[in-house]
């Protein structure tokens, strides 16, 4: 057999475990693009293949189809995301009523409070943001919307994971990498699991420099007209010049206020 037709055998056993609606080759267009990322915005065709786990015969169709259509770029054996990704984020921005209700909310709370504030959602292990206040806090990371974080230790994934159905939640921990990202970090099932008790019981939840050192936050769920979460709230702050007092007292206020205006206007959310 030749080494192409090796190449291609894992690609091809993949395609007879979906299902007959699943279209594979879109499935690897998308991890194609997904393989980019801030540090990494210029890849080979063998960095992806690595990264996705994909014969190199299979990822360069997927980057020829998208460069073809104006998502990806390339330069020597280079290639990036080309600005007509844009058009994929926006189209969700546009057509979904959480990042335009919740703007004007994050915007006016970031401005009484003087720090950045969020609405997100959970996507598999992790929370996306959705919209993002314009207000960047000095020192942080850089973060905006479409941007990923790890659910377990965010104040807004630990909202939206105290809110999951028991085999939802339980399936999230078998799963789940659950990594000491600082010496604050919980990263124990069981620490976790408490954790998330807490949150069901106050409606709310605070992390303290578990995700980033100096980094304090806290997060309440955003519910739709009809009562249901669909979202969480965040704000985040240094804690060198926030206490926690400050966080549960006027901050959390301010939380609750915005979450609370938000909620008859997020109809069929």
């Amino acid at each position: 057999m030749s080494g192409a037709a090796l190449a291609g055998a894992p690609d091809q056993e993949a395609d007879k475990e979906q299902g007959r609606d699943f279209v594979t080759a879109l499935a690897r267009g998308l991890s194609v693009m997904r393989a980019f990322t801030e540090q990494d915005q210029d890849l080979t065709l063998a960095d992806i293949a690595r990264r996705v786990e994909l014969s190199r015969a299979t990822v360069r169709r997927s980057l020829l189809t998208l460069e073809a259509l104006g998502y990806v770029q390339s330069s020597g054996p280079f290639f990036r995301l080309a600005p007509q990704v844009l058009t994929l984020a926006q189209a969700y921005l546009s057509s979904s009523v959480l990042p335009r209700v919740a703007q004007p909310f994050l915007e006016r709370t970031s401005e009484a409070l003087g720090d950045s504030c969020s609405a997100s959602v959970l996507h598999g292990e992790d929370v996306i943001y959705v919209a993002r206040s314009t207000r960047k806090r000095a020192g942080s990371l850089h973060r905006d919307v479409g941007t990923h974080l790890p659910a377990y230790c965010t104040s807004m994934g630990r909202v939206l994971l105290a809110n999951l159905p028991e085999g939802e939640l339980d399936r999230f921990f078998r799963t789940a990498r659950l990594e000491q990202v600082t010496p604050f970090t919980l990263h124990t099932e069981e620490a976790l699991r408490a954790a998330l008790d807490k949150v069901r019981r106050e409606g709310f939840c605070t992390v303290d420099q578990e995700l980033e050192i100096d980094l304090r936050s806290l997060a309440v769920p955003i519910r739709n007209a009809a009562g249901r979460i669909v979202a969480s709230l965040n704000v985040s702050t240094q804690a060198r010049r926030t206490t926690s007092e400050e966080l549960l007292g006027t901050y959390r206020l301010a939380l609750e206020e915005a979450a609370a205006g938000m909620r008859p206007l997020l109809i069929g959310s």
